[in-house]
């Protein structure tokens, strides 16, 4: 998908440059790739309706005169020993987006151009990082020459647009076109390096027009009412009028650090002896920059262009490198036989996430260490190694009904901060699932407990304090709304209709409040029950046990 913006400028060569790669064989070499049985020529096959069709093909199918669109049994006919496989696309679009993000071991931004199909065509976003592979043509010839060497068919091309990329990787093949010679180059070549419809070329050549140079000598009117929008579109887009933007598989991240191998790396202690040198990288680059992060992903780059990605959170914005380094260890160890470096990792990458700002702070000489980060960091590493959802928080909730009062959440979800939630009540340590009821007798009906019976047993009970009342949350309870009413209508104005008046139950007070009792029994165990409902009303109070406080 990309974002279509006028260029203001009319030239962004000088701020963005483009590398395409172009895989015409991309999904029979894949497929070959995983079963290396299979025998050439090979063509794919696909099920339309009224038949069979040949949906891709490899180099030898091509060169003996099969063609993708072309009929299975005529390409039967024409090559008996043609080995056919009805085409997944699923797995192939699964396969070549992978394949896209191994890619991102060369620039950040790799996205999947669909233009003509879902897997065969790459482009990278390479301003800047081709000075590590020694210019724009030796990172080219890096790419293409690693592919080859996968037994992929590649080609390739670098421009300032990813139209002329495009272009020039599909019909002029593996080359690197400068900014000044971008229009000349691209006069030569024919008019379907524009990514138009098959209907658009097969028009365009019934006008006469086969190249790009003799579309732009004709008028943009006459185009555009004969062909429409889109040709006019992708001619700016190739020539730097409209800028086309990409959108990249994997998150653009603005600070990471990264270590490439000269031989490949497989064991999981040497990956995070790398993650620990990153980190110490990454954390300085934030630091310099005032910020801190939250998030932190480690991207193992194998040399089979597979990519894992392991990714790591803290509750707090940090920029701590043995912190985050602990966290990938911790992180490590619950991997079980998730980790597979295959034939070795060449490279491995710390990317974060999830900024804020981090000011630098003086500590003073004496100040006190309230220990709530060393808690964080606890919770933190635990997350890691047991996952996020076993390491759980008590989080307060305004309700001074105690099963609403609080609510566990994942520990990484809010810090610990200062301050206490609410006043200090006298509550127990554990609250039943479920308030259970229980059969209590008192002296007079208002007094305190003096007897309980639960689960069958019977606890005498010989201290006791309270009531504490606990009444309904109105906000919550079916309470009559109280509608504004209308105003009086104007003279000449048509008369207001009453509001809508909804059927809601009555608030009731005297069912929804509970006392809620501190008892021990003889043997110094400690209930917290509650009476639910008053006497003298309707119905008679019911009691429950809620709590125990030991």
């Amino acid at each position: 998908m990309q974002t279509l913006l006028p260029n203001p400028q009319n030239s962004p060569f000088s701020e963005r440059r483009f590398l395409v790669l172009f895989l015409p064989s991309w999904p029979t070499d894949y497929l070959r790739r995983r079963d290396p049985g299979l025998k050439a020529p090979l063509a794919l096959y696909e099920r339309i309706k009224g038949g069979l069709r040949i949906g891709a093909v490899d180099a030898e199918a091509t060169r003996r005169g099969i063609r993708q669109g072309q009929n299975l049994a005529d390409a039967r006919a024409l090559v008996p020993e043609l080995t056919t496989l009805e085409m997944d696309r699923p797995l192939l679009e699964a396969g070549f987006a992978d394949f896209a993000d191994w890619h991102s071991n060369a620039s950040p931004m790799v996205a999947v151009l669909q233009d003509a199909c879902a897997f065969g065509d790459l482009v990278l976003d390479i301003t800047g990082v081709e000075h590590l592979f020694g210019g724009e043509a030796a990172m080219l010839r890096t790419l293409l020459t690693r592919l080859r060497a996968l037994d992929y068919t590649v080609a390739g091309a670098v421009a300032p647009t990813i139209g002329a990329a495009w272009a020039f990787s599909h019909f002029a093949r593996s080359q690197v076109v400068e900014s000044a010679a971008l229009a000349e180059r691209l006069e030569d070549l024919p008019v379907a390096a524009l990514r138009l419809a098959e209907s658009q070329v097969a028009t365009l050549a019934q006008m006469g027009l086969t190249t790009i140079g003799a579309v732009r000598q004709r008028s943009r009117k006459a185009l555009q009412a004969r062909l429409g929008q889109s040709l006019l579109v992708r001619l700016d887009q190739a020539y730097g009028q409209v800028v086309e933007r990409m959108t990249p598989r994997l998150p653009q991240v603005d600070y990471h650090a990264e270590r490439r191998f000269a031989d490949p790396i497989g064991l999981l202690d040497d990956v995070l002896a790398a993650a620990q040198d990153l980190a110490i990288q990454l954390c300085l680059r934030l630091e310099g920059a005032g910020l801190g992060a939250q998030s932190f992903h480690l991207f193992l780059y194998r040399v089979d262009h597979k990519v894992m990605t392991f990714s790591v959170n803290s509750a707090r914005v940090t920029r701590d490198p043995s912190h985050v380094a602990a966290l990938f260890s911790h992180r490590a160890e619950r991997l079980a036989g998730e980790y597979d470096a295959g034939f070795g990792i060449d490279m491995v990458r710390l990317a974060a996430s999830s900024l804020d700002a981090a000011p630098a702070s003086q500590v003073g000489a004496f100040a006190e260490d309230d220990g709530r980060i060393d808690i964080d960091q606890l919770n933190d590493r635990m997350s890691s190694r047991l996952g996020p959802l076993a390491v759980l928080r008590m989080q307060m909730i305004e309700s001074h009904l105690p099963e609403r009062a609080a609510r566990l959440v994942p520990a990484q979800a809010m810090a610990q901060e200062a301050g206490t939630h609410g006043p200090a009540l006298n509550r127990p340590l554990r609250l039943l699932p479920e308030p259970e009821p229980v059969r209590i007798s008192a002296e007079v009906p208002d007094g305190l407990p003096a007897l309980m019976i639960w689960r069958g047993s019977r606890y005498r009970l010989v201290r006791a304090a309270g009531p504490e009342r606990l009444g309904a949350e109105w906000w919550r309870s079916g309470a009559r709304l109280e509608l504004v009413q209308p105003r009086p209508p104007e003279p000449g104005e048509r008369p207001v209709p009453p509001p809508y008046q909804p059927n809601l139950p009555l608030h009731d007070q005297a069912m929804l409040t509970r006392d809620y009792y501190r008892v021990e029994d003889e043997t110094g165990r400690r209930f917290w029950v509650f009476r639910h409902g008053l006497y003298g009303g309707p119905d008679l109070p019911v009691w429950y046990l809620h709590g125990l406080f030991q």
